[in-house]
């Protein structure tokens, strides 16, 4: 069992010519900008073009893609045989995505055909692309191991496998789908095993299932975090408002800002967008489709600042990363060294800035214990300080405004200075000026804008109402409505600047007749829209009553207003609230297809979800959680997943307050009852059994 270990770079690094590639990969490699290799690619080519089994540890963002990449397309893969010869398994989607560009960059001029398959993607392009003769397969364990169980993958002839972040996939519990499919796979097999880390966990599984490994140890994610700064800020209470004014005081050009929660990311990411921030979010409850659309604009810049959970973070690779914010401080110290990990790569400087609540500090206390990190400590920005930091900004707009001045000029100004009115005849030309513009002392919001090219809200100018519109609107305190002008055909409405998450308004068939509600007709009384945040920066939407709505505008706060009944304005009048409507009982009171649009979050989680285009006979199971468990769709569809169900062969999950009824595909009945029992499902233990018949229920 041999150890490599390499210590700091050399000043004067090798180039690619030191590495035996053929042409077509050096040419490959020359396009995507690389010159030199890194640490872990030098040391990982030889030993893998061998066919070594190896154990390599070296921090995230290091290379660790082009070193088991290179040897893949350049050695291992044969160009000519037509088959899956290589697979590769990631922990979550972005990075099996990531991977796949990254390994179709190397190979673009050999030939080879490397395939993605995962969750949430349509299975028959999956199984079309792996019958046109895909070599390097990338995929995550459930999606790879449906495959197997479906005999459409055929594992004989692979010859490599690679496991990349093998401690983050152990800790998120895919060993004993690894191990199945390691199971499968031919005896005489070349296994490659990368990591941040090598914990018991993966020690063990290189011992016990590798041959004669060697170990190749450069510096871990805990090293990287060593170089970075690190700050602390001692949260008081209100800590939306106080990452607000962290943000102002700290200026981060882009920023990763991690919650421990998939409801906070929403509601961070959403008070960020009405804070004028370019800001979206990310966690597991988004299908395939949105969580693409974020990443991609994450990478490409348009979006400057991402919050997401530790779960949806894994894998993700943001060259650009200034810094790393957490909301919410992480309960484990190893999370910290992963979350910190993503700033601060290939010699760039990197911030991590935490929000610590009382109830953490003991966390942070063991931080300093175990890893030696020992972050600054500071005071949150007072008033005063945020005014500085506007007046500077504003400032600074003004000496980007006007770049020269003429030598009259110069005289004149130093003239001017020497007045002993000075400071009020410059405040007076300065009023002047702002005036001539339509401006004002340039607020803090706008200052974030020029600072980060973020959109300003959209001002709307009020339209005109129809003689028919309701008479009254309740607006916030401190905002007086402009009194409704007389009536008028209605102009064009203004466009309206969308969001990031505006790109993922392409939804199939499937999707769209989830989100249908049912009409009157059929005994659903029409429901008004939940409040919505329709930009970055954009104003709160109000949405009362049904019917035909308009929008009216004061100081950028955009109002629609509906036709409503007696009752239901008396409704508002009582509680400042649109009228909604409750059921009587504790099952929700909509059916179990409505989704997205018409329910909020929780509620369309807890109706559960449905396949609208389902033909054939279904068997039913039962699982023994439900709402009051915080169960959601998505956690339900994840655990039929690992248990080997796809989405196409789930007709329904319907979550009831105490239970979960799951429809599947006729002859499944054994596969999920006995792949559910025994997971974990909003950290309670599933037992799953077949349903009984509906009249017995009665």
């Amino acid at each position: 069992m041999a150890i490599a270990s390499e210590a700091e770079t050399p000043k004067d690094e090798p180039t690619f010519d030191v590495l035996p590639l053929t042409p077509e990969v050096k040419s490959a490699v020359a396009d995507l900008g690389y010159v030199r290799p890194t640490p872990v690619q030098r040391a990982v080519f030889e030993s893998a073009s061998r066919g070594k089994d190896l154990v390599v540890q070296a921090r995230t963002g290091t290379g660790k893609t082009a070193a088991f990449g290179l040897p893949l397309v350049d050695r291992i893969v044969r160009r000519k045989v037509k088959v899956v010869q290589a697979l590769v398994l990631c922990p979550t989607r972005e990075l099996a995505l990531q991977v796949t560009r990254e390994l179709e960059a190397l190979g673009k001029n050999t030939g080879i055909s490397v395939l993605p398959i995962y969750g949430g993607a349509p299975m028959p392009k999956q199984i079309e692309g792996l019958n046109a003769g895909a070599q390097i397969l990338v995929g995550t364990p459930g999606r790879v191991l449906d495959h197997l169980r479906r005999k459409t993958l055929d594992p004989s002839k692979i010859r490599v496998l690679v496991l990349d972040e093998c401690d983050e996939m152990l800790s998120m519990g895919f060993l004993p789908q690894i191990l199945e499919i390691w199971n499968q796979l031919p005896k005489e097999l070349q296994v490659l095993l990368f990591s941040a880390t090598v914990p018991r966990g993966v020690r063990r599984v290189a011992e016990s299932r590798l041959r004669e490994p060697e170990f190749i140890t450069l510096s871990g994610d805990h090293i990287g975090a060593l170089e970075i700064e690190h700050f602390v800020y001692i949260s008081q209470g209100d800590k939306l408002q106080e990452l607000l004014r962290i943000l102002q005081s700290e200026s981060p050009d882009s920023a990763i800002v991690f919650c421990n929660t998939r409801d906070d990311t929403q509601r961070v990411a959403q008070e960020l967008q009405r804070a004028g921030y370019n800001a979206d979010w990310l966690n597991a409850d988004l299908s395939q489709k949105e969580r693409e659309a974020v990443m991609a604009a994450t990478r490409e810049g348009r979006l400057a600042f991402l919050v997401c959970t530790d779960v949806a973070a894994r894998g993700i690779d943001i060259s650009h990363l200034t810094h790393v914010i957490n909301f919410d401080f992480p309960e484990a110290t190893e999370q910290y060294v992963h979350r910190t990990g993503r700033t601060g790569r290939a010699g760039r400087m990197g911030t991590a800035i935490s929000l610590v609540s009382p109830s953490s500090i003991g966390n942070l206390y063991y931080l300093r214990l175990e890893y030696k990190i020992h972050p600054i400590e500071r005071q949150l920005p007072s008033a005063l300080e945020l005014r500085t930091r506007t007046e500077t900004d504003a400032v600074l707009q003004l000496a980007a405004r006007f770049t020269t001045a003429r030598e009259t000029e110069r005289s004149l100004v130093r003239r001017l200075l020497t007045h002993e009115r000075a400071e009020a005849i410059i405040a007076g030309l300065l009023r002047d000026h702002l005036a001539a513009n339509g401006k004002d002392i340039v607020p803090a919001p706008r200052a974030r804008y020029s600072r980060h090219q973020v959109t300003p809200p959209v001002v709307v100018p009020p339209p005109v109402l129809p003689p028919a519109a309701v008479a009254r609107v309740v607006a916030p305190v401190g905002v007086v409505l402009p009194p409704a002008p007389a009536p008028a055909p209605r102009g064009p409405r203004p466009e309206r600047i969308e969001p990031v998450r505006a790109e993922r308004s392409e939804e199939s068939g499937t999707e769209r007749q989830r989100r249908r509600a049912p009409s009157a007709a059929e005994g659903e009384r029409p429901r008004p829209e939940r409040a919505r945040v329709a930009a970055p920066g954009a104003a709160r939407t109000r949405r009362l009553g049904n019917g035909p709505s308009s929008e009216l505008s004061e100081e950028g706060i955009r109002y629609e207003v509906r036709s409503v009944s007696a009752a239901d304005l008396a409704s508002v009048q009582e509680t400042g609230n649109g009228p909604t409507a409750r059921s009587s009982n504790d099952e929700p009171a909509r059916d179990s297809r409505v989704a997205g649009s018409e329910l909020g979050a929780t509620d369309a989680e807890s109706a559960g979800t449905s396949n609208a285009n389902w033909e054939g006979p279904v068997d039913e199971a039962f699982v023994n959680v439900g709402r009051d468990d915080g169960v959601r769709a998505s956690d339900v569809q994840q655990a039929l997943s690992n248990a080997g169900v796809s989405d196409d062969d789930t007709a329904y999950v319907r979550i009831r307050q105490r239970h979960t009824f799951i429809g599947v595909r006729r002859g499944l009945m054994d596969r999920v009852v006995s792949g559910l029992s025994g997971q974990t499902i909003a950290q309670r233990s599933v037992e799953a059994q077949p349903a009984r018949p509906r009249q017995a229920r009665r």
